[in-house]
């Protein structure tokens, strides 16, 4: 299978599929963390999506303005009214712009010519949702225990053509306000930072090595039949 990996620096998810004997390629703005000769450096947007593909997984979209807990950013009571509060620094032309390149991106990568998408995203506010494709579904919902890895981040996948993720080794869960249950948070309990969104944004190994063998082998057994 050729697969492009979207949005991705850290090279996780680009190592499981490879690892599995696929044709993987990554993509993202910044150089790859591991240095690897199959990242490409480049906007997706910019014509890699028509390369003939058989799979797209798009790891970490900007998606700031389009989730739910960056609502209050966006807007006041009702849609599109000045919000009461806004980050340091920004505008509220800034959080448009950012609004309207986070769609771009996720809407550009759900209409590409590729039979097989998968795009992470937190679940969106009704302002990203109003703005979004009609066909797209709700997400699967996950989390990283359930591919054993002990963390808890809610994350969400909207799928085209795959099938949704199965757990393939359930963590039980630590008691909460446990210390192991604070370990457990501790991606939503980052401290800020400049590399504070890069690193909240990793994939987590057990799950991609999960995506890999799931997705993969339902478009193998698709392309065999």
């Amino acid at each position: 299978m050729r697969i492009l990996i979207g949005c991705e620096t850290s090279g996780i998810a680009r190592r499981a599929f490879a690892a599995l004997g696929h044709d993987v390629w990554s993509c993202d703005l910044e150089p790859a963390e591991d240095r690897s000769n199959r990242h490409m450096i480049c906007d997706i947007r910019d014509g890699i999506l028509t390369e003939g593909w058989d799979m797209l997984a798009v790891m970490h979209p900007p998606c700031t303005r389009l989730c739910r807990s960056g609502r209050r950013w966006m807007s006041g009571p009702g849609k599109w009214t000045p919000p009461k509060q806004l980050p340091r620094g920004k505008s509220w032309d800034d959080m448009k712009t950012d609004f309207a390149e986070g769609v771009d991106v996720f809407t550009t990568c759900w209409n590409a010519p590729i039979a097989r998408r998968a795009i992470e995203n937190p679940e969106m506010n009704d302002l990203a949702r109003d703005a979004m494709p009609p066909d797209l579904p709700k997400p699967q919902m996950v989390q990283p225990f359930w591919f054993g890895e002990p963390a808890y981040k809610n994350t969400g996948w909207y799928l085209d053509g795959l099938p949704d993720l199965t757990p393939t080794d359930m963590l039980e869960e630590p008691e909460r306000d446990s210390a192991e249950w604070r370990e457990w948070n501790k991606v939503h309990r980052m401290p800020p930072g400049p590399e504070r969104g890069r690193l909240r944004s990793r994939s987590f190994p057990g799950m991609m090595q999960a995506a890999a063998a799931q997705w993969a082998g339902h478009a193998t057994q698709e392309v065999a039949g």
